[in-house]
């Protein structure tokens, strides 16, 4: 943490990253597992703003929580917070937008394609700033996101499957 602070760069890099990747798995995690539902379009739009809002407010004043907790100056505290809270609302909004604009098979499909692809990207640049090979790195953040795209699906067939029949 010491050098993020030494490098404005890198700091924000990471406090952008981190709030990305949580809206990507999120936003992800919800859209596979309401796409079947009878009203999925309402049902998935209401979760993505729920997630966009209230998640998004609770993570970013844990982190605010956390960071003060380690003795970081206010500054950071706050660029911390704020830019994590701005990261998770822009992601989460693109998912909105797909799903309200495209019918809902189609904006699903779109949407693990979009954030698997914001993911890849992030893991790259932080993979080649880091010297490292961003094709394993690649390999095992998209293995995670998949994993949690078949959960939110599976989840949600057992749920209608359980509750609509």
């Amino acid at each position: 943490m010491e050098n993020d602070l030494k490098n404005p760069a890198r700091s924000t890099q990471t406090r952008f990253s981190f709030g990305a990747t949580s809206a990507i798995i999120t936003n992800l995690g919800i859209i596979t597992g309401l796409d079947t539902l009878a009203h999925p379009k309402l049902s998935i739009i209401g979760a993505l703003l729920v997630i966009a809002l209230a998640d998004n407010l609770s993570d970013s004043f844990g982190i605010h929580i956390y960071q003060e907790s380690e003795h970081l100056s206010k500054k950071e505290v706050w660029l911390s917070t704020l830019s994590n809270f701005f990261a998770r609302l822009f992601v989460s909004s693109t998912f909105i937008l797909l799903i309200i604009l495209l019918p809902i098979k189609l904006a699903a499909l779109c949407s693990v394609v979009w954030g698997l692809l914001i993911l890849t990207v992030m893991t790259y640049v932080i993979s080649r700033q880091r010297k490292m090979n961003p094709y394993s790195a690649i390999l095992a953040h998209i293995l995670v996101a998949v994993l949690v795209v078949a959960a939110g699906h599976f989840i949600g067939a057992f749920l209608v499957a359980r509750f609509q029949g």
